[in-house]
């Protein structure tokens, strides 16, 4: 596990990487680096898995490089005293928001949540943002169709039949995108919305046919669960 704390405190940045290093028992990597330019000239050079970022550095507003951050294929906590902007920060797909000041047991949920899968009742992201052409596009997640695999990144699929390149993959989007975005195959995940019918085909296979004429493959043991919550939505 490799961490990135972006913190310009020193206190502060020791006091998180000493509970993050107990969470992870020793066995993970961290760096500290104290400013925004920083963190972003390490960033270009190195792969992490976790961000922890303070939006407030030597008077540097870390909104400034939030969405490409949230872009990239590793999860970004954000620690900071700026509560007013929790909600902003989720709009941009934060995994978590840590309010200063934090304790133990606060900082090491923000962390649990990083390193599983289980889809949380999240409603307050609104956007996923892309890199394009060396500039960050937002793109609203009612224009969401579906989201499909492509080796380490993903390829959102959108209303207006445009595709865009995701730098993070199907298991680290399922985390941070809210209830109605479910994962129906290890390649796939759907907006319910969107979904017009469910298929059974002979030799028990089974496929979502979507509004828009594609037609996608359910894996077997997805099945069930997904059509329980594509019926209770149609009810």
């Amino acid at each position: 596990m490799k961490i990135l704390i972006i913190e310009d405190e020193a206190r502060i940045a020791r006091r998180i990487e000493r509970m993050t290093n107990d969470f992870f028992e020793g066995n993970a990597g961290i760096t500290i680096v104290d400013s925004l330019k920083k963190g972003v000239d390490f960033l270009e050079k190195e792969t992490i898995n976790i961000l922890l970022l303070d939006l407030n550095l030597n008077g540097r507003d870390g909104f400034e490089v939030l969405g490409s951050m949230t872009s990239r294929s590793f999860q970004t906590i954000v620690v900071s005293a700026n509560t007013e902007n929790a909600l902003r920060a989720f709009e941009l797909g934060v995994l978590d928001f840590v309010p200063k000041p934090f304790d133990r047991e606060r900082l090491s949920l923000a962390l649990g949540r990083a390193v599983t899968v289980k889809k949380e009742e999240n409603n307050s992201i609104r956007y996923l943002s892309v890199r394009k052409s060396g500039s960050i596009k937002l793109i609203e997640l009612d224009q969401l169709v579906y989201i499909q695999g492509a080796g380490i990144y993903s390829e959102i699929h959108l209303l207006d039949g445009a595709r865009e390149l995701h730098d993070k993959g199907l298991d680290t989007l399922e985390k941070i995108l809210p209830l109605g975005f479910e994962r129906i195959h290890k390649s796939y995940i759907v907006n319910i919305i969107q979904v017009d019918r469910i298929l059974v085909s002979s030799g028990s296979r089974y496929h979502l046919q979507l509004k828009n004429g594609a037609v996608l493959p359910i894996g077997r043991s997805r099945y069930r669960g997904f059509r329980e919550l594509f019926e209770k939505r149609v009810d």
